[in-house]
């Protein structure tokens, strides 16, 4: 398992686009499972999977084609080969929105709810889908000497480069299970915590989000900006920035803190964000030229947005929960 012997699933369908498929099928089982509970309109679900699913995956190749056209320049047709990998979820989660968005108004459903209903099973799909690129060899990170402790799969893969072949981080496995914990925590969250429809949807941005920002600092893969800042590692961060923002602006009563405490941790929040985008993503500063510095400093930084999350969002009482049992 430390290399995958073939791309292709019994020698006919690419592991790739079967373990797609497979993440599909099941976030809409969920999604229609969840929207049943929630009594709305038959196959509802089933048809927005059909619009949202082929947006989501042409917006996720066409944001990776974009932002990696000097590969496909000398052959435009290749942007087409989506089984040899090459989808970048941000492209799919914007598309996908934006269709979503369409199909409630037409509907005159909530947008807020069925974000909610949809995004366990997406982060699931996630979890499921990363491993296609174990499968096609990408989305690995840095490499690793062999005599390393971590030289093992699945905490690293072995990467074949030319004539030898060395141990690379399996950032993919890493991404793979910090999604299914999402998954966890969500379908766990909407029966016992969130208080309000849009809030499931806003923990998966702000969870995924941290995680991503990390994990991404470890590949070799990465969307570029220019030629120095990550775009997926500058969208965490604005979409870090933008939920605790939110979660600061409705304040309830449900803090865990008092109202003169929450200004100056938001201030703290916002100054270490700048901190984060001048010396980490820029490569300037104490932090340029270490990976490893800068990824403990990323972790540092989530850990610290998730904590302000967590106490700006406060707490919840059974009988506040938007999707709980007892108000199906």
């Amino acid at each position: 398992m430390q290399t995958p012997s073939s791309r292709l699933f019994l020698g006919l369908i690419p592991w790739y686009g079967l373990l797609i498929v497979l993440g599909a099928a099941l976030a809409i089982f969920l999604a229609e499972k969840e929207s049943r509970r929630l009594l709305m309109p038959g196959d509802t679900v089933l048809d927005l999977a059909l619009r949202i699913l082929p947006a989501g995956i042409i917006g996720a190749r066409a944001y990776y084609v974009l932002f990696s056209w000097p590969v496909f320049r000398n052959n435009p047709l290749s942007a087409l080969y989506i089984w040899e990998g090459g989808l970048a979820i941000y492209g799919g989660l914007i598309a996908g929105a934006a269709v979503l968005i369409l199909f409630c108004r037409k509907r005159k459903l909530s947008v807020l709810q069925m974000l909610d209903i949809i995004v366990p099973g997406v982060v699931l799909a996630q979890a499921i889908g990363r491993w296609g690129n174990y499968f096609n060899q990408e989305a690995y990170g840095l490499p690793l000497p062999s005599d390393s402790p971590f030289a093992f799969f699945p905490l690293a893969v072995l990467i074949q480069e030319q004539a030898s072949s060395s141990w690379h981080l399996a950032t993919f496995f890493y991404e793979s299970v910090w999604d299914f914990g999402i998954f966890v925590l969500l379908l766990a969250g909407r029966r016992r915590w969130f208080r309000r429809r849009g809030d499931v949807f806003l923990f998966y941005l702000l969870c995924y989000s941290a995680g991503r920002l990390v994990i991404e600092n470890l590949r070799m893969d990465s969307l570029y900006l220019g030629t120095g800042i990550r775009i997926s590692q500058l969208l965490s961060i604005l979409i870090l920035t933008a939920v605790i923002g939110i979660f600061h602006a409705r304040q309830d009563g449900h803090s865990f803190l008092p109202a003169w405490a929450r200004l100056p941790l938001l201030l703290a929040g916002l100054a270490a964000t700048a901190l984060l985008l001048v010396f980490c993503l820029t490569d300037a500063g104490p932090f340029s030229g270490s990976p490893a510095r800068q990824t403990g400093m990323m972790a540092v930084y989530s850990l610290m947005m998730l904590t302000i999350a967590v106490l700006f969002y406060g707490r919840s009482k059974k009988t506040e929960v938007y999707y709980a049992s007892h108000k199906a």
